[in-house]
């Protein structure tokens, strides 16, 4: 990291939380172009930590993916419905970004709804308005509700969901990951819905499908640590533990973690590059600090700290966090997912305000 970032990290992570200006007009789909844009490594950073940066860069991405491809997916707008509500105050969302995503159940389902052949838009849909849901006004929302009672009527018999395999590493590349994006799911929705009949016998095909189909990296490990934190007979406290010691061995000296790092036990890169585990990246370090707050590591611990001092420092010109594609080249989509990742980890270390999880935890 370069020393004038660095004394900008140290500054600013004095500051908690950080300060905000006056609301801005909210960015609509008007104001993105149809196309997407190249995700570039060679932009330059920031300079300083800015969160209106931040809230425009999560809108235009995610609104330029859906004005393109117009489709839910996890690598350009699913986690921009999670972290999109911690940057409310810098800036109001246009909301299109919701109603696109109610829009599945509201229209496009109204005249071909899911099949257990292509059962995989509930999860990433429902997963999506959940999460909103939570940050925002606390309650689950009649259309989530009804998309997650869908996503049970799509649900394979050995408990799991037919995912794309589009080698977009490490969200769309198994059927493991879409499993625990389900739990989860399933775990943080408000008022009581896992105790609901047809969520509890989804969740008990789930630990079914987690016995027999064990994760194949470190970063699904890891996402079956941090579903089980909401979902009993998924993983023990060891098994937690471990893969926390895991992660933290694997913390760069610059703070950070490179995402690639997390799949050294099982991918390689398809041309035949090696994989880029030397280089902090926005994904992996959003994640790991998401994940390890979620496994209950105290916001002010040393590796966390260090950790924010990397976002703080590492924001690019335009809002984004820069997080390279790890196994093959998918024009560097994960860095939308790691922007939003890393407003989470913000929020989650009482950087940014209003981290809702900790009550939810302490409701189960």
């Amino acid at each position: 990291m370069k020393p004038q970032l660095m004394l900008v990290a140290t500054l600013l992570i004095m500051a908690e939380p950080f300060a905000f200006v006056a609301a801005q007009q909210p960015i609509t789909l008007n104001d993105v172009p149809e196309g997407l844009p190249v995700i570039a490594s060679e932009e330059p950073y920031a300079g300083r930590f800015s969160p209106e940066k931040a809230a425009e860069y999560l809108d235009r991405s995610a609104l330029n993916w859906q004005k393109t491809k117009k489709c839910a997916t996890c690598h350009s707008n699913l986690f921009y419905m999670a972290a999109r509500p911690a940057l409310a105050k810098v800036q109001p969302d246009s909301g299109e970004v919701r109603g696109f995503y109610e829009d599945y159940l509201k229209v496009r389902w109204q005249t071909k709804a899911p099949t257990a052949g292509g059962g995989f838009w509930p999860v990433v849909v429902g997963t999506g308005l959940t999460l909103n849901d939570i940050q925002t006004t606390g309650k689950l929302s009649d259309v989530a509700r009804e998309v997650l009672d869908i996503m049970w009527t799509v649900q394979r018999a050995d408990g799991s969901w037919k995912w794309p395999y589009c080698n977009y590493a490490p969200l769309e590349i198994d059927d493991h990951y879409g499993v625990t994006l389900a739990a989860l799911t399933i775990g943080v929705a408000p008022d009581g819905y896992a105790e609901t009949p047809q969520a509890r016998a989804g969740l008990d095909k789930l630990r079914i499908y987690f016995k027999n189909n064990p994760p194949k990296s470190l970063h699904h490990r890891a996402m079956l640590a941090w579903c089980s934190v909401r979902v009993d007979g998924i993983a023990t406290q060891d098994e937690r533990d471990q893969t926390l010691a895991e992660l933290f061995a694997l913390q760069l000296d610059d703070g950070g973690w490179s995402t690639a790092g997390l799949l050294t036990d099982w991918k390689t890169r398809s041309d035949g590059q090696p994989l880029a585990t030397d280089i902090s990246d926005g994904y992996g370090t959003g994640f790991v600090i998401v994940l390890a707050r979620e496994l209950g590591v105290k916001a002010d611990d040393p590796r966390l700290r260090r950790g924010i001092d990397w976002i703080i420092a590492n924001q690019r010109e335009s809002g984004k966090w820069f997080t390279r594609s790890p196994v093959r080249d998918c024009g560097n989509r994960l860095s939308n997912a790691g922007s939003a990742f890393d407003i989470l980890a913000l929020q989650a270390c009482g950087k940014l305000p209003g981290w809702p999880f900790d009550e939810i935890k302490k409701a189960r």
